[in-house]
Parts: C-alpha cells; structure tokens; sequence
C-alpha cells in the first residue's frame, strides 16, 4: 500500500533530521536530545503521530520534527482516504539563525485521485544573503524543473499581504504534485526532504561558528520576528486553520510552529490593518496571550490559541477565503507552518 511506503518515508526523514539536530546540541548546546511526543487520532483507531521536540534551551527557542498519518478507509462519507506527511519547523535561539520550516505529504481521496504536497522555507529574524543564496540554489538544484513553479507558489503562499512583506526570505511549494509515476515521485520526495535537512543543518553550523554571541538589540529583532511569524501562521495559514479545525486531538502539535514569546504590544499594533472579520481573530487572540513582554506562549496558552482559532472560524466560515492561497483538503495531517 503507497500510504505505508510513504510512512516509512516520512518516518526515515525524521530519524534523519532529529539526529542531525541532536548533533548539533552535543556540539554547540547542552547535549539534550529531542524527545518524542505521540498523539492518537480517535484514540488511535484513525491513526495519529509523534513528534519530537527541542530540549536544549541554548540552542533551540522552539523546535520540533512532527510525523503524522491518519486514515479512513472505514468512512466513506469523507473524501480523504489516508494523509501521510513529515511537518517540522526550527526555531534557534541564535539570532543569526534562521528557522525552517518543512512539510512533505502524501494525499489519498477516497476516490482514488493521490498527491504530494511540497513546502520548505528560510525565515530568518536577521537576514544573511550567503544563508538565502545557499538554501535558494539547493532548491533549484533538487527540484530541477519545478523549481520556477515551486518558488511562484511558495512566495504567494508565504506572503502577508497588510504587512506587504512575505513570511521569509525562500519560499517553495509545490501543490498537488503527482506525475503518474509514484515511485519516482517517492524518490523525488526523499531527495528534496533530505536535501533540505542538509542544506538547513550547514546553514545552523556556520551562523553558530560565525556568530556565536549576539546583543540585547539583536534578540529584540528577533522577537519582532517571531511576532510576524506568529500572526502568519494563526491568521493566514491554512494548513494550520484546516488541522485545528477538524479536531483537537493534536492542538500542541499543530501549534508546536509558534515560538517561545511573540511581543504583543507589537501585534496589537496590527490590529487596525486587518480586514474584517479577521481583526476580531487577532483581537480573540491578544485576548488569551499573557499580558507581558516578552510575551510568553506556553503550552496552556497554544491550547487557549487554537480554540480562539477554531472558534472564529466556526462564527467566520466566510473567512478561509482570506487565507493563504493553496488548496487544503480538511484533516491532511500537519500544519504547514
């Protein structure tokens, strides 16, 4: 069955990459090693997942390496059969690292109709053009062809419009991705993955050698960013919006992409950019973040998040329509931030 192929796919990609990351707390950081986390679908009857999170609190801010699939072969009443996919995101307490963001998926309709799903992405809080050019040209180089495609669909997926700026500095996405050919495409797939894994772990390894104290004023810059981070990913996102929407059963997981502390003063700030009805989501959200600043985002406040998330949606349906561009079939797994 493709859908378990996938799954040792996936599964192999995060054994990859949490092992290069914990290389890199034995050598730069504390030697803490991520730690999985499961969580259950239906208490498991549908699937679910595990994830690992970042331990080591001098070189990670917030990171963690999510695998997920869910299934449904016992209800044909919803078009998706099985969703199978690899969601991480990175964020370094270093400055002059950037984060990463990866999602690589497998989707199966009911219907037989199958897809893969793309994504990764630079988001630096202070901008390093060797960094930009470095992940730009593996990007070219491992997507060959449908790297002009990728890069088109990753700038307008990650762009905000009321801040007239994207989310990063390299953008790639490619949507509904299948050339009939799934052995290759599974092949195509790994190598992306991995490449991506490679080419980000280099990136971490020469900006901590190259930098490896900062200044007050730097993390400041940081926190700004980790607040744009944070508004893209809860008022634009769909891939976020579609999995807090059709459960709860994951709300941690799916919120595991917001950093540590977001700065709300900045936040509110942006209140008066937005259209409506979506000022009143980042009204909802001001709402249940801590009144301080920095501000932190613990793990009782995602949970209060992702209901503000799935309340505002629920009264706004009308809303999803000022998301991010992209197709998203409801309970695809992971979040794309």
């Amino acid at each position: 069955m493709q859908a378990i192929e996938v799954d040792t796919l996936t599964k192999g990609l995060q054994s990859y990459f949490v092992e290069k990351l914990n290389n890199i707390s034995e050598r730069f950081g504390n030697s803490k090693k991520f730690e999985e986390v499961e969580w259950m679908r239906d208490s498991g009857k549908h699937g679910g997942g595990s994830r690992f999170e970042a331990r080591d609190l001098k070189i990670f801010n917030r990171a963690s390496v999510n695998v997920s699939q869910v299934h449904y072969e016992d209800n044909t009443d919803k078009q998706l059969s099985s969703a199978t996919a690899i969601s991480t995101i990175i964020h370094p307490k270093n400055p002059h690292v950037p984060s990463m963001h990866m999602h690589i998926s497998w989707t199966q309709m009911q219907d037989g109709y199958a897809y893969w799903r793309i994504m990764a992405d630079l988001n630096p809080s202070i901008k390093n053009e060797a960094d930009k050019v470095q992940f730009n040209e593996m990007l070219k180089k491992s997507s060959g062809k449908y790297y002009e495609e990728g890069s088109m669909q990753g700038n307008i997926y990650f762009n905000i419009p009321v801040l007239k700026r994207t989310r990063g500095v390299s953008h790639f996405y490619l949507e509904n991705f299948n050339t009939n050919d799934f052995e290759v495409d599974k092949a195509f797939a790994k190598m992306m993955g991995e490449n991506i894994i490679d080419s980000y772990i280099g990136i971490i390894e020469n900006d901590i050698k190259n930098n490896p104290n900062f200044t007050s004023a730097e993390k400041e810059e940081q926190l700004a960013y980790h607040t744009l981070y944070f508004f893209q990913v809860l008022s634009l996102d769909r891939g976020t919006t579609s999995g807090l929407l059709v459960h709860n059963e994951n709300d941690l997981g799916i919120m595991g992409s917001i950093p540590s502390h977001i700065n709300r003063e900045l936040l509110a700030s942006w209140v008066e950019l937005m259209p409506k009805p979506q000022n009143k989501l980042l009204l909802s959200l001001l709402k249940v973040l801590p009144n301080e600043i920095p501000t932190s985002v613990d793990e009782s406040t995602k949970r209060k998040l992702a209901s503000c998330v799935r309340k505002h949606y629920i009264k706004y349906p009308q809303a999803l329509s000022m998301q991010a561009a992209g197709t998203v079939i409801p309970d695809t797994v992971n979040n794309h931030s």
